[in-house]
């Protein structure tokens, strides 16, 4: 099983550090991590941390293949509430006339999984789950029903997490 986790401004896949920089806020690892491992999907400049959490991990076990059949299975606990503070604070702030629909498109946890399915061309199954804690049972038991009804080839689920500064992301891909 591969798998990916990112989090205190690291990248690992299987195990293998893949980048690592300073100790940084998440918007300048991300930004720098997607410079350095050249990742080329100019939309990730207007997404969400949220989504970039999600995009950095996903693009490390999916790559340039063919995904049409892969499925998106992930959770958090913070749902989108990172973005939800932002976009609450653009409509009390006093120099806007109106909230920013830039950042209101990311006021779901479900948009990342989105985003992922749009750059793959992924037409399959997805859900975006907000739960206690991380569930590989629950993840892993709905992924298969999945798999097994032959809606995906393969599944990359996992737990997406965000809020404020504190990140973490472990992703992996299922297969029967």
């Amino acid at each position: 099983m591969e798998t990916c986790t990112i989090e205190h401004s690291k990248i690992t896949v299987n195990g293998h550090l893949i980048f690592e920089s300073d100790n940084e806020a998440f918007p300048d690892f991300a930004k720098n991590a997607y410079k350095t491992l050249e990742l080329n999907y100019p939309k990730f400049h207007k997404m969400d941390n949220l989504s970039k959490l999600a995009f950095l991990a996903a693009e490390m076990l999916l790559k340039e293949e063919d995904h049409s059949r892969t499925a998106l299975v992930f959770a958090n606990k913070s749902s989108s509430l990172d973005t939800d503070f932002k976009y609450q604070n653009s409509i009390n702030s006093p120099e806007n006339y109106f909230p920013s629909p830039a950042v209101f498109v990311y006021t779901l946890p479900n948009i990342c999984v989105g985003e992922i399915s749009i750059k793959h061309k992924m037409q399959t199954e997805n859900a975006f789950f907000v739960l206690d804690e991380f569930d590989e049972n629950f993840l892993n038991d709905y992924s298969e029903q999945i798999l097994h009804a032959g809606k995906a080839g393969k599944v990359l689920c996992g737990w997406v997490e965000l809020y404020q500064e504190n990140y973490k992301a472990f992703v992996y891909l299922l297969t029967l």
